[in-house]
């Protein structure tokens, strides 16, 4: 639309003329876009991007739609026809227009509360994990049909669940579907990191657009998988969102962007990433291709409609096939494979690169911050963690305004979002675990405690928003609870409550996480899309594992190193000064979950195995 509309001097004439044109970027004011959307979506029945909506001088809603083309088109009308149209009613029917923008704005305001009271039961956890159970997709992984997005909060969810459970079937749920994504086109096999989604259900081919929140998400998702379940592969597809993340989305001046684009130019779909058999053969030795093209399925005819030649590279073959195929050994396919992935990267970074969108989001950059702290841990990734440190600390010292965390930076004419707030302070408490630095499980009690003060609904759970932003739509707050597509917000809070009433013995925190989750027990579908939710509904009935780590050096920490490396589903970490076992001194770690504790253990090793084992059922 900004080439075809916006930048057609005929057409912006007629739109200065008679309109007040506003271009919102929806990354940085996602509160915004909620509202529109769920307008446009009332008037129209669709939403999405670009999305067009036409509002009064009170900022109601009478009208909109997504894309509007240039001209009568694929029937719809040209951009010049609605806006033609819109001035002509606005002008003769002006109290109709404002009546059905008052309307919506009703409507929408009803909307946007997802309260619904009741009562938290571990009967929901079960309905939780049956439902999403209904819509595995046992063949390919993920869940649902095309076009297939990833779900990284109900992988979390239910590899706690078979943690606790024992259940074999939720662990091939958790398996299959980080398999699936791993091996798919959906994951960027030559630079690492991940696609926005897949068209098809087989996670082949994707858009290619890459968004820091999917990869943080992802990245922990796979770090746990690893963790808990051991598989190499989960751990070379952490190690590539590592990888990309810390060179390409990581910003010279410091923080993280908001994502890369999927393309160069209007006609270019993906092709950055995607490679023709010639293409590939070039930049390849002899065997190096023998092995890359049965590994990565490239071949004369690819799977892109727009240039059919062109291949997304997926993995369509193990090392132990294309080495029986070759007549070679495992290592030596492993060697080729090793070497053209060198050079097919090499070969790609001499391509125009999709831009990167710079932007530092708050949000975005401490779920990227803490999930770079988990993979720290488990992969032993130390320059994940001094670049999660650092982006962290960069947010206080830019976002940080009056009344919380900004959205992008302090100063800007936009109110506090709740999503920033606790977003920052989950981060901070995976900082302080991380670094055993107090400051940090300071910060994040500072969060939570401003998030009650300035963001608390009278009925239960939080406003995404600590203030009336405007007038109309921008009026209505909104009480989320769904994952769309980020963790919601409010289950966020909820997560952050218990994890600092666990490590400061803090019962306050315990209960604003029960009243929070309580206020959304009641509604009728708790599923796929409230994962995030259902993760703190299993923290607060089946408690926390709470790890007392007592260290003779601050330097090493090799107790609170295996701890924060063991897969262990409610773990949180306390530094503690003093031995927490009279009579015996550090280093010492006690480990307790619900009424009990583990005997006290002081090599790492042990540790490990209490964490494994201690209070699983079989």
């Amino acid at each position: 639309m900004d080439r075809e509309s916006y930048e057609d001097p005929a057409l912006a004439a007629l739109l200065n003329a008679d309109f007040v044109c506003i271009k919102v970027d929806r990354d940085e004011r996602p509160d915004v876009d909620a509202r529109h959307q769920r307008a446009v979506q009332a008037l129209s029945g669709q939403g999405g991007w670009p999305l067009t909506a036409f509002l009064t001088p009170e900022g109601d809603v009478f009208y909109g739609g997504t894309y509007f083309p240039p001209d009568d088109r694929f029937g719809r009308q040209s951009f010049r026809t609605v806006l033609e149209k819109i001035r002509e009613i606005f002008r003769a029917q002006r109290e109709r227009v404002a009546g059905s923008g008052r309307e919506v704005r009703d409507h929408v305001g009803a909307l946007l509360s997802e309260r619904a009271p009741g009562a938290l039961s571990a009967a929901l956890l079960d309905e939780g994990a049956d439902r999403m159970a209904r819509l595995f997709d046992v063949r390919h992984g993920g869940f649902g049909s095309s076009p297939k997005f990833p779900h990284p909060s109900a992988v979390e969810f239910l590899l706690a669940r078979w943690w606790d459970t024992g259940r074999d079937g939720l662990r091939e749920i958790v398996a299959t579907t980080l398999a699936g994504m791993a091996e798919g086109g959906v994951h960027d096999q030559i630079g690492g990191g991940f696609h926005r989604y897949s068209v098809d259900e087989r996670w082949l081919v994707p858009h290619f657009e890459k968004m820091a929140y999917d990869n943080a998400e992802l990245l922990k998702a796979y770090v746990h998988g690893f963790a808990a379940l051991g598989d190499p592969r989960f751990g070379a597809a952490a190690h590539g969102i590592v990888d990309w993340t810390l060179t390409v989305l990581a910003n010279p001046d410091g923080g993280f962007g908001a994502s890369q684009d999927a393309d160069v130019g209007l006609d270019d779909d993906g092709d950055y990433f995607t490679w023709t058999e010639q293409e590939a053969r070039e930049a390849l030795t002899a065997e190096e291709w023998d092995a890359a093209r049965r590994r990565w399925d490239i071949y004369p005819e690819g799977e892109m409609h727009h240039d059919p030649r062109r291949n997304v590279l997926w993995i369509a073959r193990g090392v132990a096939a294309i080495a029986t195929e070759l007549g070679v050994s495992e290592t030596d396919v492993e060697r080729r494979l090793g070497s053209a992935k060198r050079k097919l990267a090499a070969a790609r970074a001499a391509r125009t690169a999709p831009a990167v969108d710079r932007a530092v989001y708050t949000s975005w950059n401490a779920m990227l911050a803490e999930a770079l702290l988990e993979a720290a841990a488990v992969l032993g990734r130390r320059d994940a963690g001094d670049a999660a440190l650092a982006a962290l600390s960069r947010l206080w010292s830019t976002a940080m305004g009056a009344d919380g965390l900004m959205r992008h930076r302090a100063g800007l004419a936009a109110p506090p979002l709740l999503d920033d707030q606790v977003q920052a302070a989950s981060a901070a408490i995976a900082a302080y675990e991380f670094s055993g630095e107090a400051v940090w499980l300071e910060r994040a009690r500072a969060l939570a405690d401003l998030v009650v003060r300035r963001f608390a609904a009278p009925d239960g759970g939080f406003f995404d928003s600590s203030a009336d932003a405007g007038t109309g739509l921008l009026a209505q707050r909104a009480v989320p609870i769904q994952d769309a597509p980020t963790p919601a917000p409010n289950a966020v809070a909820a997560l952050v409550f218990l994890r600092l009433a666990a490590i400061l013995e803090d019962d306050g925190y315990r209960r604003e996480a029960e009243r929070t989750l309580a206020a959304f027990a009641g509604a009728a579908e708790l599923g796929l899309f409230a994962a995030t939710w259902l993760r703190g509904v299993d923290f607060l009935l089946n408690g926390a594992c709470r790890i007392v780590v007592a260290e003779t050096t601050t330097i090493s920490r090799p107790l609170s190193s295996a701890a924060l490396a063991t897969y262990r589903p409610r773990r949180v970490l306390v530094h503690a000064e003093r031995s927490p076992v009279p009579g015996q001194a550090a280093p010492v770690a006690l480990v307790c979950s619900g009424t009990a504790c583990a005997a006290p253990v002081s090599e790492p090793a042990a540790l490990r195995t209490t964490l494994e084992t201690f209070g699983r059922q079989g």
